[in-house]
């Protein structure tokens, strides 16, 4: 009883310094890496190592905290005329009430689901994969899924709920939106799932040593 409640508490010191580091990344340059010509959004890393070691319920929560910094940095300081997409209070102002569902789906569902789908990604590989390279492959494939799943499903969202506001906002035609998407998502998504399986498959590892990755991840999966 003593060793779980201790593993209880840990658990929960360890999701308030992953939500602390989140919210640190989100409002600093930490949260970007410049890369030539653009910068590498790695905000998502501590969602993806939370929901690793914490499992996939404390890791939609870690997903939550970043869609929820998210939607403070573009309501209070709008750097773009694009922020409406991650800003329900805009959307709405701008749009009306649609705009704050669509709005809050963009912002909030995809950064979750950063938090859910590495675990699953992670326990298909230990389920499949046998062996000392497994854990190492299934860490950076989760980091890959995990990077690319906000990636696509962000862009993919504003596509599909937002074409003719974000074509209008950005000064791009309609029927040239899909190629800015499909720019974002090739260029710039596979830039930052390929650094996020490099950081997660070197973090992630080093984070074994003091600390398993959590067992119900391959068991909830």
């Amino acid at each position: 009883m003593k060793e779980k409640t201790q593993g209880a508490t840990f658990e929960l010191a360890l999701t308030a310094l992953f939500t602390a580091i989140i919210i640190i990344m989100a409002y600093t340059p930490l949260g970007y890496i410049p890369l030539v010509v653009i910068n590498a959004t790695v905000i998502h890393i501590p969602v993806i190592l939370g929901a690793l070691f914490l499992g996939p319920k404390k890791g939609a929560f870690l997903g939550f905290v970043f869609g929820f910094t998210s939607f403070l940095k573009n309501t209070l300081t709008p750097a773009t005329a694009s922020a409406f997409v991650f800003s329900p209070v805009i959307a709405y102002q701008q749009i009306g009430v649609s705009g704050i569902f669509k709005s809050a789906f963009i912002c909030f569902v995809p950064r979750i689901l950063v938090g859910v789908v590495p675990c699953l990604v992670y326990a298909l590989v230990k389920k499949f994969w046998k062996g000392k390279a497994a854990t190492g492959t299934g860490l950076a494939l989760a980091g890959f899924s995990g990077a690319f799943t906000n990636t696509v499903l962000v862009m993919g969202g504003i596509y599909v709920l937002y074409r003719d506001a974000y074509a209008k906002a950005t000064d791009v035609a309609a029927e040239k939106v899909i190629d800015v998407i499909m720019g974002v998502v090739t260029f710039n998504g596979v830039i930052e799932a390929a650094l996020a399986a490099l950081l997660i498959g070197v973090v992630g590892a080093a984070l074994t040593v003091v600390k398993p990755i959590k067992s119900d991840v391959a068991e909830n999966a």
